[in-house]
């Protein structure tokens, strides 16, 4: 039943995973970590070392004979940006912790696979845009990696796990009521262990992962494609509802390194309700709604969600700038005569989940108005700046957001390795993206040409750089796979 396991022939050096960072905070002058790594049972790592510190590890998960292991640490802050290593046996990386005197520089990522997992044959060729970002890291260090969605693309689970093919093929009426065996379990356990093992080893990936701290926060393909944007009769079955229970727990621990129902400071439910989280560097609000948790056909967010968001919100009002992670764009365009076209179809549709995840959905209309409005009335009242980055939607774009008395930018980047849709669709989305939306009287929103170009998309696979400066200037970078190179945006202080 179990359909991943490591081939015998996989060198012993490749089966512990190097250091996945995430960030836990900064406070007290300290730039507060986690460092994740994998190693096989038996194989306790050694003590992680900053300076004469020594953090030893602490065990999250074991699983077919491995262990996922915790440290936790603290670099200081110093009044100027500097390097801080940390070292594990032999090995040592560098980690650049920002002084409030410095830019604080971020990069962005999103949609990091494939439906197919198996689409390349290269992982060179997968992972180019890793080893940009790489580069670039060498020459400029990043302070934070954001990582908004689709970091693992779980779509193969159905043909690496054979019960769940199996469950497939059976008539819909027998899929409702089948169990979700304990074999079938321990099967989807050990996919999602083992896929991200995989998945965070990779070696265009484990050197940034290492050394850039990461806040991620999951979108469907971490789950299921199109999870929540299907009918509750569908997600609701007993199948179904174990492999989000596995997706729920693997996303906790690989991702936040933490136990689902046991996270750390800076979320929002502790208790694992939802996965939004909050922190804060200096002037700089970080903020990230969970999208996913409490999602359905009818709504993004539950109403604790709601409540979460809005007091994270409210706790930030005395932030010179915030950075909103909506793992799905504020801005898009709007396939309306499609989604009624859908509606008048009987059953569910290929590509209707696709359509109903986004914001901009008519099943959402309300709820999204309900977003950019408080956004935008924080904005306006606190005069902090709110930049949104989103992914999702396999390529780049720009978009505003007016009303309040503030303006939001919304900033979408992806995907770091998926390809960009065909050019006739990218076509229709420009068609459908003309004009802007009015959603109440005073609030409007737009897609607008990106910098040096006349179309609104960015049609390349990409990764987006965050420059925040002291005096409030940002300058956006989208570094695309194209010849043409960078797309540059810079918003001056005080253009809100």
């Amino acid at each position: 039943m179990r359909p991943v396991r490591l081939s015998p022939r996989e060198p012993r050096q490749m089966q512990a995973m190097s250091p996945v960072l995430v960030f836990r905070g900064s406070h007290s002058g300290c730039w507060r970590l986690s460092a994740m790594v994998t190693a096989p049972s038996g194989d306790e790592p050694p003590p992680l070392c900053v300076a004469s510190v020594r953090a030893p590890p602490s065990p999250l998960a074991r699983r077919d004979g491995r262990i996922l292991w915790r440290y936790d640490f603290s670099l200081p802050v110093d009044h100027v940006s500097r390097d801080r290593e940390y070292r594990l046996g032999e090995q040592s990386w560098r980690v650049r912790v920002p002084a409030a005197s410095d830019s604080f520089r971020l990069a962005f990522t999103a949609c990091n696979g494939n439906e197919r997992g198996d689409a390349w044959a290269d992982l060179g060729d997968r992972n180019a845009l890793w080893s940009r970002l790489a580069q670039e890291h060498a020459h400029n260090p990043f302070h934070l990696l954001l990582q908004g969605g689709d970091q693992l693309y779980a779509d193969s689970i159905w043909r690496k796990v054979p019960a769940l093919s199996a469950w497939r093929r059976l008539p819909w009426r027998k899929r409702r009521k089948t169990p979700f065996t304990p074999e079938m379990m321990e099967a989807v356990a050990d996919f999602y262990f083992e896929s991200y093992r995989r998945l965070w080893g990779q070696p265009q990936l484990a050197p940034v992962l290492a050394s850039v701290p990461s806040l991620m926060m999951w979108d469907d393909h971490d789950i299921l494609d199109g999870w929540g944007s299907y009918p509750p009769e569908w997600e609701d079955c007993p199948v179904l509802q174990g492999i989000w229970s596995a997706a729920r727990e693997h996303f906790a621990l690989f991702q936040l390194g933490a136990r689902p129902d046991e996270l750390p400071e800076g979320f929002m439910a502790r208790d694992g309700q939802h996965f939004g989280w909050t922190y804060r560097v200096g002037e700089v609000g970080l903020l990230a709604p969970d999208l996913r948790s409490e999602r359905s056909r009818q709504q993004v967010m539950g109403e604790a969600g709601w409540r979460a968001f809005t007091a994270a919100l409210d706790g930030l009002a005395d932030c010179r700038h915030v950075v909103l992670i909506s793992t799905v764009p504020l801005v898009h365009a709007r396939l309306v005569l499609l989604e009624r076209f859908f509606e008048l179809v009987p059953g569910h549709q290929s590509w209707q989940d696709d359509l109903i995840d986004q914001w901009v959905s008519l099943a959402h209309w309300e709820e999204w108005s309900r977003l950019l409005a408080t956004l935008l009335r924080f904005s306006g009242r606190t005069g902090a700046r709110v930049t949104a980055l989103s992914g999702e939607i396999h390529l780049g774009a720009l978009g505003v957001i007016e009303g309040e008395g503030a303006r939001i930018h919304q900033l979408t980047s992806s995907g770091i390795v998926h390809p960009p849709p065909p050019p006739l669709a990218t076509r229709a989305l420009e068609w459908a993206s003309a004009g802007e939306f009015r959603l109440e009287p005073c609030i409007t929103a737009k897609l607008v040409p990106l910098p040096g170009s006349s179309q609104r998309y960015l049609r390349a696979r990409n990764w987006l750089e965050l420059n925040l400066k002291p005096g409030g200037d940002l300058l956006a970078v989208w570094h695309a796979e194209r010849k043409e190179g960078p797309v540059r945006l810079s918003i001056p202080a005080g253009y809100r």
